[in-house]
């Protein structure tokens, strides 16, 4: 009986296929994938930011928020800032989906350039923009593909403040003060009880919106000591350098666990 010699491509893959590894029960046929198979929708945030806060004041509207990028519950990213300059009257920041955040973030920078290359003089407004953002944000939830964020929008409409939400599923509203995340919960009250006390000026409502973050810093787990603070006049913008918080964990004794 003549020796045969095996072929050379014995057990391997066809043209066009994978190989067929010992114990696998694929076939040796082309493998046709259709463009669902690669296809993911947000299921999860993965780099998360947690509350912002707005306050209107007499003149303007102070935001606020720290720059953690909490990976899961890990402290993973420290110089996350989320509080951005759209122009000389708008003021807006982000909680939630850091990358979500960077995405909608690069598309608003490139319509303020489209703005003006225009150049006829006009500047987005803080309305436009508010609403803008609830047909973005809404369009992408009914795709079930929602970017993961709150989003803050502070500015100066026609010479008044204005301050205004919308939340991932589009849903979109306006108030003289606003916190999302935990702070929706623990700085809420705070603003709102010296907003009802009468109206505020500029130094008065940034020191409550930074008694609000040294409260969230103590209590909320994804919180974080350094923070943004931005104010929107008529004018102008400005975001101040991060500030870290001066805590004082001795209070902690004060806390029974039961």
């Amino acid at each position: 009986m003549a020796f045969l010699n095996p072929p050379l491509w014995h057990n391997g893959p066809a043209p066009g296929a994978f190989y067929n590894f010992p114990g696998n029960s694929s076939n040796l046929g082309p493998v046709n994938h259709t463009v669902q198979d690669f296809k993911a929708h947000s299921a999860n945030p993965i780099t998360t930011t947690t509350t912002v806060i707005g306050l209107k004041f007499d003149k303007g509207v102070v935001i606020a928020g720290d720059t953690l990028g909490s990976y899961g519950s890990l402290a993973r990213f420290r110089d996350c800032p989320r509080v951005l300059k759209v122009n000389d009257l708008i003021l807006l920041g982000s909680g939630g989906d850091y990358a979500d955040f960077q995405y909608l973030k690069d598309i608003i920078e490139q319509k303020i350039i489209d703005e003006q290359c225009i150049g006829d003089g006009l500047l987005l407004k803080p309305r436009s923009l508010h609403c803008w953002l609830t047909r973005v944000l809404y369009n992408k939830r009914s795709k079930m593909d929602p970017l993961w964020n709150n989003y803050v929008v502070a500015g100066i409409q026609d010479g008044e403040p204005f301050l205004g939400a919308v939340d991932k599923l589009g849903t979109a509203y306006e108030d003289a003060t606003i916190a999302t995340g935990l702070g929706a919960y623990m700085a809420t009250p705070l603003l709102r009880d010296a907003r009802d006390s009468g109206n505020l000026d500029e130094e008065t409502a940034k020191a409550l919106v930074r008694k609000c973050m040294e409260v969230l810093f103590y209590r909320d787990a994804r919180a974080f000591q350094r923070y943004q603070l931005g104010v929107v006049t008529a004018d102008g913008v400005v975001i101040e350098d991060v500030a870290e918080l001066q805590h004082n964990w001795s209070l902690a004794h004060m806390i029974h666990m039961k």
